[in-house]
């Protein structure tokens, strides 16, 4: 098996809210095959789509009630088969998520296992008899507010969902749930499809006698005590390799929340034979507050390269990196990590640099190219995501105003990630009303306006993605830090036997002073977001300003 998704960048796809083909206001598979032009220019080698099953859509596809059918608003089988057989002709890979953790409660198995404890599904998901005055089985909460448990009456039992109520959780301790996934991961895989990205896939194995969470966790995370990082999750996902994943020429990545760099590498290291990667969350928790994501706290640029460094260094020759500024799940990286405002087009190209040139595999998020912001939505009604509803109401009841809240929600809310791709300033997407309110930004930030301007951060993309193709040293090179006491630049080298990068990327919205080390005095500049020309001793940086210098070894 080759390594290929070490050289690959990948592009992820929401499909919902990426191009509609038909005009229902609803993203689709055949608006995706529309564009797959537009994603060969940018240079992308793989495409990951989001959710494209038959669902309820409470959590917007994460609730699947037929693995083996595409939801029709997106369209049919067939129209996956020519998606895939026409990214494969242009070169471009295409990973489904895998949402195994838990189903839709109106997934054929669940509607059989809720009947009773005496057919096929019973124990196809975790049922626990009430404590004796009747209550819940322990004091876990649950991601999107209220209990982890819901009581079903004719089993007389309650039923764990870490997630939403329509979101049961699966039970991994029994072999038959295991054997049917890995049934159904084949199918997809003897299909074409080039592999996952596994949706919280460090919760599938929870401690034995589900104990209750200590009371001084936030409740609605208070089950990372008895579901993260369990104790027979690698297990599971040996066995998930040994008996599909090795068989295929396939990337995986594990999306583990609450993992530190030590267990990253017990998911990642190759001589282990689980994953491929996993997705981080250390660099999303650095502006966390009271109310944990919602919050109006802004990161601090020390704290974001020691935790970057520590999963470079951690991670070195144990492992792979995804690097990721933003995805579905999160607000978008220009808000918050660069400047929205002013400098939105060279804080974009700045954080792009820094990301594009570690060591590990890139992932764009669709409209990171453009230098998307988040949404300025008119109103909290304009909101559709259920994680934001939940936070509006407890932010309310906390009694915040409704400007604080709006605030909070436009620094937080993961429907920033999930306005439609804007491909034109009349928008685009759909000649129909779109399922969530455009952005208001998209009149100034949109594809059209992107393609015709040489400056764009759309051209700086595709040629970040093209420096990954032709420089190796990004790909293998040694990552080492520089300049830690630096507050406002963050600054490391890339090095292999043939080349040594220089990676100058600043946080700073005013100039700053900056030594070039004598070695990299005057030598080729790769790529710059101000075009500057060979330099050496001590420069003045503009704001967030990025500069790539490359040496070659003699």
């Amino acid at each position: 098996m080759s390594d290929w998704w070490k050289k690959s960048v990948v592009y992820q796809i929401y499909p919902q809210s990426f191009n509609d083909s038909n005009n229902d206001g609803i993203g689709d598979i055949q608006g995706i095959i529309e564009k797959l032009p537009y994603l060969e220019e940018l240079g992308v080698d793989v495409l990951w789509l989001n959710p494209i099953y038959v669902s309820p859509l409470v959590d917007n596809g994460y609730d699947i009630a037929d693995y083996y059918k595409i939801n029709p608003d997106y369209g049919t089988l067939d129209d996956f088969k020519e998606l895939l057989e026409k990214a494969h002709e242009k070169k471009i890979r295409i990973i489904m998520d895998l949402v195994v953790n838990h189903t839709s409660d109106q997934n054929q198995w669940f509607l059989e296992s809720k009947k009773g404890k005496d057919n096929k599904y019973s124990d196809f998901y975790i049922w626990r008899n009430p404590k004796a005055d009747g209550s819940e089985p322990n004091n876990w909460g649950s991601t999107f507010g209220g209990s982890a448990w819901t009581y079903v009456p004719e089993r007389k039992q309650y039923y764990l969902h870490l997630f939403a109520k329509e979101q049961p959780d699966l039970n991994w301790e029994n072999e038959q749930v295991r054997q049917t996934v890995y049934e159904m991961m084949r199918y997809w895989l003897d299909l074409g499809i080039d592999g996952f990205r596994m949706d919280v896939i460090s919760l599938i194995s929870k401690r034995p006698g589900l104990p209750d969470a200590p009371k001084d966790l936030p409740y609605s995370k208070n089950y990372y005590f008895g579901a993260s990082n369990g104790p027979r999750v690698h297990e599971f996902l040996q066995e998930m390799n040994q008996e599909v994943l090795s068989k295929y020429d396939c990337l995986t990545v594990g999306e583990t929340a609450n993992t530190t760099s030590d267990q990253a590498v017990l998911y990642t290291d190759p001589d282990r034979h689980e994953l491929s990667m996993v997705f981080q969350f250390d660099h999303m928790h650095l502006d966390y507050g009271e109310h944990g994501k919602f919050s109006n706290v802004r990161f601090k640029m020390s704290d974001l390269r020691n935790v970057m460094t520590e999963w470079e260094d951690k991670l070195e020759n144990h492992g792979w990196n995804s690097l990721y500024w933003s995805n579905h799940d999160q607000p978008r990286g220009t808000t918050r990590f660069g400047d929205d405002g002013m400098y939105r087009v060279e804080s974009a190209k700045m954080l792009g640099t820094l990301l594009h040139m570690m060591k590990g595999t890139p992932y764009v998020f669709e409209g990171e190219e453009l230098g998307m912001k988040d949404v300025p939505f008119k109103s909290l009604t304009d909101y559709r995501d259920i994680e934001s509803l939940n936070m509006i109401k407890e932010l309310e009841s906390d009694g915040l105003s409704q400007e604080e809240i709006r605030k909070i929600m436009y620094l937080r809310s993961r429907d920033n990630a999930r306005t439609p791709m804007p491909w034109d300033d009349g928008y685009g997407f759909s000649e129909a009303e779109p399922w969530i309110a455009y952005s208001s930004d998209n009149e100034n930030i949109n594809v059209n306006q992107a393609l015709n301007d040489p400056e764009s951060v759309f051209w700086y993309y595709k040629k970040l993605i093209q420096l990954r193709k032709t420089h190796d040293v990004i790909i293998d090179g040694k990552y080492e830090v520089l300049n830690q006491d630096d507050s406002c630049v963050y600054n490391y080298k890339r090095q292999n036997n043939d080349e040594q990068l220089l990676v100058i990327c600043s946080f700073s919205p005013e100039p700053v002073r900056f030594t070039i080390p004598d070695e990299f005095f005057d030598q080729e500049i790769l790529i710059s977001n101000y075009h500057r020309k060979p330099c050496h001793g001590t420069i003045i940086l503009k704001p967030y300003e990025a500069i790539v210098i490359s040496k070659k070894n003699s």
